[in-house]
């Protein structure tokens, strides 16, 4: 029972992080940022929070260094929203699966025009 309570705190702390990373200011967090994956620990003290930016890995590191400066304000944020009893400390982690993702679509395409050029033949 416990564990469909921290999927479900899970759940909700990635949503409303993808809201309150909109409302960061910090020059060095990119516009173009998305939450990838949220893991809380079993006694919600920790939260790591995995990023991806479409600019590449780069700007992912980037854009974490940032939101490690925000974090005090990104868990007051957080405290407000979803009214826990404590909130987790955040831990944020650069991810290039937006990357992947990107290079995996171009593969696909490419694999689906040679295909189709061997059908013509």
């Amino acid at each position: 029972m416990a564990g469909h309570r921290i999927d479900r705190i899970t759940e909700d702390i990635r949503r409303e992080l993808i809201h309150i990373l909109r409302e960061v200011k910090d020059p060095r967090v990119s516009d173009m940022l998305t939450v990838v994956k949220v893991d809380v620990s079993n006694d919600l003290s920790y939260c790591k929070v995995y990023v991806s930016a479409v600019e590449g890995i780069e700007k992912a590191k980037e854009s974490v260094k940032g939101l490690r400066s925000a974090s005090g304000f990104i868990r007051h944020r957080l405290g407000e929203s979803l009214r826990l009893r404590k909130v987790p400390e955040l831990k944020f982690i650069a991810d290039d699966s937006i990357e992947k993702g990107f290079e995996l679509f171009d593969k696909l395409k490419n694999i689906q025009y040679s295909e189709e050029e061997y059908d013509e033949n």
